[in-house]
């Protein structure tokens, strides 16, 4: 075996999983879990914890998985981290643990989130749980949603020994991780579905449909409900758009509400009762991993997809696996270009996108080199269905409803990092009501800090 060499990850063929919804990557089995651990050296200092926003003990799981103690590696992670088979999924670990990995400087990086997947999923399998609480603490906290950031706080909140209740504006559990990453990359009943059963078996409560701001305000929860202290983990659920003509031409989605439709509301299934697109031709505008999500999804309705992006393929901010992945799978990536205008027929219905190609200059504020127009390089590129995929920001519901909360000029809410303390008495927030769209391990980070916070607010220390 050559230590220097990750154990290869299994993974479906590119043309069939183009044409299906089931999981792309495959995970490794125990024999090839094993023997990628035996390449971990151990280190003392380990500088992938330090690239780990939960701060997970990776040395220990893995020592574990070497030696085949995985219900002992579970539950080193699950000290940590509550939803250890999503993080081992759709963490960017290249730029995070991965990314600091010792044994990644003279040789590829101990293959951490593979790895972690592995445990999480043979826990699952095997039935295993995560350790609760071992006294009641008699206080209440009430957490605002129930996605990464929220089942986090939750999490840990009940293993200190609190009372925790999640209210969840939709009618299922999981925020970004049901709507906003598709089944071919997170299955829902498997993964996110058992995961948040584990969150539940701590104790934690989960009311769905129960939309903070109209159904309840934070000020009813803490004077009224009986609630010590609130999370906000509301995440940043609206999108944001370019503000050209014809964005609001029929078959012009936000990447958001294409992939609800999908992912929550199953429109990739014949059987469901959910409209969708099935375009022929498909532009998604934009280079994150949403735009990815959106792009592959469109693919595997039927249709042939463009990724439009201003920038170089060096300034795709999406994980370099997903950009491989929709290579792989035949989405058509047209770089360096920019919509100007969105055509639509007499009806209202795209027919078209006019768009200007790009050349990069001088570095902006964010230090990537700014795009800029070519004169007269404009083309006009036929397709049915746009997909914007720029951002989203936090709705605002839950900071105009609430006295004291103090917004920035983002609508984000203002928060302590290492905390998530806010302007008000008693509310900690995190994740990206706080930071805008993010990562969902920053979000996890984000209420591990709040739990932390709450703990320590509650305790009077």
């Amino acid at each position: 075996m050559d230590v220097l060499v990750k154990v290869p990850v299994r993974e479906q063929d590119a043309k069939e999983r183009a044409a299906n919804f089931q999981e792309v990557c495959l995970g490794y089995n125990q024999e090839e879990a094993m023997k990628e651990a035996s390449r971990c050296i151990n280190c003392k200092n380990a500088q992938c914890v330090k690239g780990c926003p939960v701060a997970i003990d990776i040395p220990g799981f893995i020592e574990k998985v070497k030696e085949g103690r995985i219900e002992e590696a579970y539950q080193v992670i699950s000290r940590a981290s509550a939803l250890p088979a999503v993080c081992g999924r759709v963490c960017p670990q290249e730029s995070q643990c991965e990314g600091k990995c010792i044994r990644g400087i003279k040789g590829d990086p101990i293959s951490i989130g593979k790895l972690e997947r592995f445990v999480a999923d043979w826990a699952r399998e095997n039935n295993i749980k995560p350790a609760g609480a071992v006294e009641r603490k008699g206080k209440s906290v009430a957490v605002i949603g129930s996605g990464p950031a929220g089942l986090t706080c939750a999490g840990d909140l009940a293993k200190m020994g609190y009372d925790v209740t999640i209210f969840e504006a939709l009618h299922e559990p999981g925020g970004v991780l049901v709507y906003g990453i598709p089944e071919f990359r997170l299955p829902k009943q498997d993964v996110v579905a058992k995961e948040i059963e584990n969150v539940k078996a701590l104790g934690v409560k989960i009311e769905t449909n129960v939309v903070v701001g109209k159904s309840v305000t934070i000020d009813e929860l803490l004077e009224e409900e009986g609630f010590s202290a609130v999370f906000i983990g509301s995440g940043a659920g609206l999108p944001k758009f370019m503000g050209i003509p014809g964005e609001n031409s029929n078959g012009v989605f936000s990447a958001n509400e294409y992939l609800t439709r999908s992912n929550l509301m199953k429109a990739f299934d014949q059987e469901a009762n959910t409209p969708i697109m099935h375009s022929r031709k498909v532009a998604v505008v934009g280079g994150g991993n949403v735009a990815m999500d959106a792009a592959r999804t469109a693919l595997r309705l039927g249709a042939e997809v463009h990724i439009v992006y201003r920038r170089s393929e060096e300034e795709l901010p999406a994980r370099v696996e997903e950009v491989h992945h929709a290579k792989e799978e035949g989405i058509i990536f047209d770089l360096l270009t920019n919509p100007t205008e969105i055509l639509a027929d007499e009806k209202g219905w795209v027919t078209g996108m006019k768009c200007i190609r790009m050349e990069l200059g001088e570095p902006d504020a964010s230090g990537r080199r700014r795009p800029v127009e070519v004169p007269g390089s404009e083309f006009l590129m036929e397709l049915d269905t746009v997909i914007m995929s720029l951002g989203t920001s936090p709705n605002p519901l839950i900071s105009s409803t609430t006295e004291g909360l103090e917004i920035n000029r983002w609508k984000c809410i203002v928060a302590q990092e290492d905390n998530g303390k806010t302007t008000k008495e008693g509310v900690y927030a995190g994740g990206d009501a706080v930071t805008g769209a993010a990562t969902v391990i920053l979000a996890m980070g984000a209420g591990k800090a709040a739990a932390k916070g709450i703990d320590e607010y509650l305790s009077g220390k």
